[in-house]
């Protein structure tokens, strides 16, 4: 249909309250996240001024439980560039009164080109290691450490981190390789 239907819903997506109530509790959300993020790593090193005579930090986490300050900078970026595609064009066109904004066709230009796709698949594989350790320690964090019930939890979390990451990829690499014509 040319995007019409991928139209509409852009379309009811930004002109819905209930969307937009929520789009501004992720937003708050995002940096409540950030402070929190922030306030922990200099909480972390408060408890330790001076850094351990030999380092051994596989004996007790992954890399990317140590990385979350890297990965969710770059995630931070990521967003930058989406919410700079497809959330500012479209806001200016929604209220400079001209012709109702075609994101479908944004959408097929911005990933046209092959480095824009990079890009998106870079970022999404740094949500996928950020969501990996957020995941299981959201649930660590709220005293839910069980020799039980935590191996679920960390397969779940497995199962959610690959579903949504490969969802998220699913859009940018579709419209490059022209499935979505």
């Amino acid at each position: 249909d040319n995007g019409e239907t991928f139209n509409t819903i852009a379309h009811f997506m930004s002109h819905n309250w209930i969307v937009r109530f929520l789009e501004i509790g992720l937003f708050a959300g995002l940096i409540l996240h950030m402070v929190q993020g922030l306030m922990l790593w200099q909480q972390n090193r408060a408890a330790r001024p001076v850094g351990y005579q030999v380092k051994n930090d596989a004996a007790n986490s992954t890399w990317y439980s140590r990385s979350m300050g890297i990965l969710g900078t770059l995630l931070l970026l990521f967003l930058i560039m989406h919410i700079s595609h497809f959330f500012v064009g479209t806001k200016v066109a929604l209220y400079s009164g001209d012709q109702p904004h075609n994101l479908y066709e944004e959408m097929k230009l911005v990933f046209s080109a092959w480095y824009i796709v990079v890009l998106y698949l870079l970022g999404i594989v740094a949500l996928f290691w950020h969501l990996l350790h957020g995941f299981q320690s959201a649930f660590q964090t709220f005293g839910m450490n069980h020799k039980k019930y935590s191996p679920i939890i960390k397969t779940a979390g497995v199962a959610y981190t690959i579903i949504i990451c490969l969802l998220f990829a699913l859009m940018p690499v579709a419209f490059y390789l022209q499935w979505i014509v």
